[in-house]
């Protein structure tokens, strides 16, 4: 099972009508933020909602069903309600009120239970074995990460082409797709210079960093600011197959690296970022990935669903 160029190609033109072509600020010369966090549902995980629900052709009477942290759910729930469609999200302790409130005014059935994401996810997946609605996973399906790949595909259009791509990680279905998009796997014969990937994660959430140590993906232990978006307790097969091919390095972060790349999103390029969409761009602020001189960066900000009032200061 993978995703190839042609796949992400066939979802952006699934998809082109219902997301955002996302802009690209260059904050400073060959420094480049993407960003999804101004996409519908406040992330890059509509993409592949849609994707995944208008690939499916007829859908069931009970509709779509899925296991969130709070971004993916959103993103079910926006595409369900703009295909008409019924949602039914589940989603774990940890997600802020902000979106638990953006789920119910998107018109979802909202279950909250179990203390993280994986525990949300066992409860999804019975739920849909007893209705037969349509599973829509947050990572770990090929149409899902296809779906996220567009990002890829625009990014390198807007950009002309950049060297390295910086993304966050959590269970890797985006970081995967941008990989097959962005054409450092499988793009068009003859493409040249193609990017590196540096992939970026909380010290507290270290999945794909664990399963390239070990050879394959490994449970992790869950915790931290992040956790409520990039809670995956494993990385998902696919996006390892797709990762672990395309050479993504793997750098990880501290917690309060993340409160300070967020707290500058705001402050210098007043950007609305939850701290998982600011997880990437801490890697830059803190100095765990260096550019080299006249390196072409670009930076993934991939959601913004938070309190907009704790942006001026540290945690909240």
């Amino acid at each position: 099972m993978t995703v190839s160029y042609e796949d992400v190609v066939s979802a952006a033109e699934r998809i082109g009508g219902h997301v955002l072509r996302t802009p690209v600020l260059e904050s400073a010369p060959g420094r480049f933020l993407k960003l999804e966090q101004l996409q519908h549902s406040g992330s890059f995980k509509v993409r592949g909602a849609f994707n995944r629900i208008l690939s499916a052709g007829e859908l069931p009477e009970a509709g779509v069903i899925a296991a969130s942290g709070g971004n993916h759910g959103l993103a079910v729930a926006y595409a369900a309600r703009a295909l008409g469609v019924r949602a039914e999200i589940f989603v774990p302790e940890v997600t802020s009120p902000v979106k638990l409130a953006g789920l119910r005014a998107l018109g979802a059935q909202v279950t909250q239970t179990g203390t993280i994401y994986s525990e949300a996810a066992e409860a999804a997946a019975k739920r849909a074995a007893e209705t037969g609605a349509l599973k829509v996973h947050a990572y770990d399906q090929p149409e899902v990460v296809a779906g996220q790949g567009t990002t890829g595909l625009e990014l390198m259009a807007q950009t002309g082409g950049v060297d390295t791509i910086v993304v966050a990680v959590g269970g890797g279905g985006f970081a995967a797709g941008v990989a097959v998009g962005s054409g450092i796997l499988g793009g068009p014969s003859g493409t040249a210079g193609r990017p590196k990937l540096v992939a970026v994660e909380p010290e507290r959430i270290p999945t794909l960093h664990e399963a390239l140590k070990a050879g394959e993906p490994v449970p992790v232990e869950v915790g931290g600011i992040a956790a409520d978006a990039l809670g995956a307790t494993q990385l998902g097969d696919l996006a390892y197959g797709i990762l672990s091919r395309a050479g993504a390095q793997s750098v990880l972060v501290t917690d309060d690296a993340i409160v300070a790349a967020r707290r500058t999103l705001w402050e210098e390029h007043h950007l609305v970022a939850e701290y998982a969409g600011a997880t990437a761009y801490a890697a830059l602020l803190a100095g765990v990935y260096v550019p080299e001189p006249g390196e072409r960066v670009a930076v993934l900000v991939c959601g913004a669903n938070t309190d907009p009032a704790t942006l001026a200061h540290g945690r909240g």
